[in-house]
């Protein structure tokens, strides 16, 4: 498998994760936050599907999802909530920031794309948050 499939099968195995997560999210937000998560979620699922084929069709490897995923804290609030949505946000952004440098074309322009949804995604959720400073100088990076 090419350094380039790798790298999005590591991000489609972030969007799964990513998914998985905006259920407990989800259900600790009311009104236009929640609307917000469910957005966020078709954007994730979207973005998930588009890699299936991509993956399936061009000869490489589709990893499977799991059946559940391990939170990093209880989600038991708006506050905790909105910390995981940035959480997702950022360490899904990481995984497509890992995959420009090996991809090219249409590859690369999906990749960024991503990333910059994503980093804003999560401005939108630390300013939702009251999180500061609302924005990261590199998103994607680790910390």
């Amino acid at each position: 498998m090419s350094e380039a499939s790798e790298a999005l099968a590591g991000a489609l195995t972030a969007e799964y994760a990513a998914i998985w997560a905006y259920g407990p999210i989800g259900v600790r937000l009311s009104d236009a936050e929640r609307k917000a998560a469910v957005a966020a979620e078709a954007a994730h699922r979207a973005r998930r599907d588009a890699l299936v084929m991509q993956l399936s069709t061009g000869g490489g490897t589709v990893p499977p999802d799991r059946a559940g995923y391990a939170l990093p804290f209880p989600v038991t609030d708006r506050a905790s909530a909105l910390r995981l949505a940035v959480q997702v946000e950022e360490r899904t952004a990481a995984f497509w920031r890992a995959a420009l440098p090996v991809s090219t074309g249409a590859d690369r322009d999906r990749a960024l794309a991503a990333l910059v949804e994503y980093a804003v995604r999560a401005t939108r959720w630390r300013r939702s948050a009251g999180i500061t400073p609302l924005t990261v100088p590199f998103p994607g990076r680790p910390a």
